[in-house]
This record gives structure tokens, sequence and C-alpha cells, in this order.
């Protein structure tokens, strides 16, 4: 998972609130740090959104929304 398509998944799950919820969950998967701070200290994009997949109980619609093809078709 690359860290924008980590940001697609955010927003696509929480919407408004993806900037809040990156910020301000707290993951004990990733030692008690947030999601922002997992990033910056290097954590993988996909162990923080599987961190925020299963502290959220979200369903997998969401949870492989990165894997989906978002390409209009014609």
């Amino acid at each position: 998972m690359k860290h924008s398509e980590l940001r697609a998944a955010m927003e696509a799950a929480f919407g408004a609130r993806a900037t809040s919820v990156a910020a301000d969950l707290v993951l004990g998967a990733l030692d008690h740090r947030t999601a922002e701070q997992a990033l910056a200290d290097g954590e993988p994009p996909g162990a923080v959104w599987a961190a925020i997949c299963e502290a959220q109980d979200l369903p997998d619609d969401l949870r492989w929304h990165h894997r989906r093809d978002h390409r209009r078709r014609r």
C-alpha cells in the first residue's frame, strides 16, 4: 500500500473525519501510537491501515478499498 492509497482509503472509510482519525486514534497494535506518529516513525502504510481496520472493525469493502480498480470504465 502506498501513502496515497492509505489517504484514499481513510477518506473512503471516515470521510471528513479522516484527518482527525489519523491524528487522534491511538492504536495498540502500533505500540500505542497514532497513525500519523507511526507513519512518521517509518511504519509501512499497509501496517498502519491494517491496525486502523482492526481497531475500528471496518467491513471488508472498506478494508480492501485500495485493492479495487477505481478507474472509470466506459
